[in-house]
């Protein structure tokens, strides 16, 4: 039997990197750090939701917590004069309190802007979540989030899959649409994924986005004439 693997889980080390990058050479620190990163990605969930969240990555030492946001909405998380930011840093350091860490470290967040939203698996599920919850067809859902996502240059290949009591139906079901190419077997392949929910009155609908975005190779060249030099010449 088959068993399918994230595409993300399968490029670290090859064109991805750890979403948490911190070492921990003590046991209890590995606990502490685990529970107060599932902690913190939970917080920022509920209190992001809506605002185009792509990623969130943390990174940290001994003395300090450096929190890495990446949105295609960054106004709306800084707020005027900085006061997102501040309440949420603020809200960030009384849930460390209610944990009861060792130590307490020092609370920094970054917000960087995600440019192009097409590229982003994440933010483009998002916008079908939005979709889907404001009662529009979920073909018509798929279909313009398909040609809005091809219509950027960077992007290759796309492929969206919406799962549940679709349009109210009594039974459940799975629908997929798909243009361009989805590499899953290739390593180098720039493979975005993610999954999100859509909550509407008669049951929760699943959404699946992947999104292709050319390849990576070791040399730090894209897709193109010197990709092709970089491959290895098949011998009969």
């Amino acid at each position: 039997m088959t068993h399918i693997a994230h595409p993300y889980i399968q490029r670290i080390g090859i064109n991805r990197d750890w979403k948490s990058r911190w070492f921990a050479s003590d046991s209890k620190k590995y606990r502490e750090y685990l529970r107060t990163d599932a902690a913190i990605r939970k917080y920022l969930t509920r209190k992001l939701k809506g605002m185009s969240v792509g990623s969130v990555e943390i990174e940290r030492n001994e003395k300090q917590v450096r929190i890495l946001i990446k949105t295609a909405r960054p106004g709306l998380i800084i707020g005027r004069s900085g006061e997102g930011a501040t309440k949420l840093r603020q809200g960030i350091d009384l849930l460390l309190r209610k944990l009861q860490l060792t130590e307490k470290p020092e609370v920094k967040i970054d917000i960087e802007e995600v440019r192009s939203i097409e590229t982003n698996a994440t933010i483009v599920a998002q916008m079908m979540v939005e979709g889907l919850e404001k009662r529009m067809p979920f073909r018509r859902v798929l279909k313009q989030t398909v040609e809005k996502v091809m219509a950027n240059r960077d992007v290759e290949g796309v492929r969206v899959i919406v799962s549940g009591r679709l349009a109210g139906a009594d039974m459940a079901r799975k629908e997929e649409l798909k243009k361009g190419r989805i590499p899953l077997q290739t390593l180098r392949a720039d493979i975005d994924f993610a999954r999100e929910r859509a909550i509407l009155p008669y049951g929760v609908i699943g959404i699946k986005v992947w999104v292709y975005r050319g390849d990576i190779f070791s040399d730090g060249s894209s897709e193109g004439v010197v990709a092709k030099k970089s491959l290895p010449r098949r011998v009969r």
